[in-house]
């Protein structure tokens, strides 16, 4: 068999993640699907309905991966969700300054880019803040206080950290898994559910598994004809990528302003979030919800600001956002993701129950 050109499939594979972000924006904008907004409802309303449709998100990711997983189209060992170390603080830590911050920054890292196409100004000036507080976490000033803290507080596993790898389990004992544990998730979710509602979560999660299998299988070559190594083709990260909204805004502020380097070359988490924005942007505009958006005043520019760089920070602390590691991480059945996950839903509940308080004494 013949060796597929890099060049080519790097092009196909960034056009075929661009196309199912396209839908995963329009999806987002027409649903209203959203994590702080999930846990905004609870807080404010004890009305659910959003946290189920992420739930039914997280249940199809994590069946179709496993589906993934067990025929052989993807080897979760190519994620980095699975690594043997398991770096508890920081999971502990980022995830509750991403929490924190996506309530004060009106949203997640892809609510932010729906927002953005929608109109919303303030959510362009969010992004970019994270963009730099994410690349500062990267490789900057933040990166070392990083690197000298919390990175070391960590566990190394005697085998990769996903579930089915800790319990030794065959291809049949994966899939098994997976599945008992999706289905469990869904039955949970549906269960006095108004399922008109929640079912865009479904879509959500179908659109994740497509990209897992895009960058895991499509874009693997066992070979690479210039290295003669096993490589994930145009991702930031050399491991197979699904859905994370943090570190590709770093990435996207870094090939902008390096555009003339050679060595700067699109990945597929940029054109994910252009493909958010574009999506998001079409979706609005034909359902007559797009408008023009600017802060109200200086104390909210300053609350934006403080939530941008709470995302950036944690996101990046975290090993990803609430799409991040609450979709793609736990799809891969990873605790470090989990860890992550509830630590982002109780920096958000934090706030919020704070946020309420406040406006309490005020009244």
């Amino acid at each position: 068999m013949a060796t597929p050109d890099p060049a080519s499939l790097v092009a196909f594979v960034l056009w075929a993640g661009f196309g199912l972000a396209l839908l995963l924006g329009a999806t987002l904008q027409r649903s209203h699907f959203c994590s702080m907004g999930a846990v905004a409802d609870i807080v404010g309303f004890g009305d659910s309905t959003r946290a189920r449709s992420f739930g039914l998100a997280l249940a199809v990711a994590i069946g179709g991966f496993g589906v993934l997983s067990a025929s052989g189209q993807i080897d979760r060992a190519g994620s980095f969700y699975t690594v043997s170390t398991l770096p508890w603080a920081s999971h502990l830590l980022g995830g509750l300054l991403f929490g924190a911050g996506m309530v004060l920054g009106s949203g997640c890292g892809a609510r932010t880019l729906v927002r953005i196409g929608g109109g919303n100004l303030k959510s362009v000036v969010v992004f970019v803040v994270m963009g730099v507080a994410a690349q500062a976490t990267l490789r900057g000033i933040t990166a070392v206080a990083r690197d000298r803290t919390v990175d070391r507080l960590a566990i190394e596993l005697p085998t990769r950290q996903d579930l089915p790898s800790l319990l030794h389990l065959d291809a049949a004992g994966q899939l098994a898994l997976s599945l008992a544990l999706a289905l469990a998730l869904a039955g949970l979710v549906l269960w006095r559910s108004r399922w008109k509602e929640v079912l865009p979560g479904a879509l959500v999660g179908l659109l994740l598994v497509g990209q897992w299998w895009i960058s895991g299988h499509l874009g693997f070559l066992p070979e690479h004809p210039d290295t003669l190594e096993p490589t994930y083709l145009a991702t930031a990260s050399r491991a197979m990528e699904g859905y994370n909204f943090v570190s590709p805004a770093a990435y996207a502020l870094d090939w902008l302003t390096y555009f003339s380097d050679s060595n700067r070359v699109l990945s597929v988490g940029i054109v994910i979030s252009l493909g958010l924005v574009l999506g998001a942007g079409v979706a609005a505009r034909r359902a007559g919800e797009f408008r023009w958006e600017g802060f109200r005043n200086p104390a909210d520019l300053g609350r934006h600001l403080l939530g941008a760089v709470l995302m950036g920070v944690g996101g990046v602390t975290a090993l990803g956002c609430s799409f991040g590691q609450g979709l793609s991480g736990l799809s891969t059945l990873a605790p470090g993701s989990l860890i992550s996950a509830l630590a982002i839903v109780a920096g958000a509940w934090g706030v919020l129950r704070w946020e309420a308080a406040r406006l309490d004494r005020l009244a």
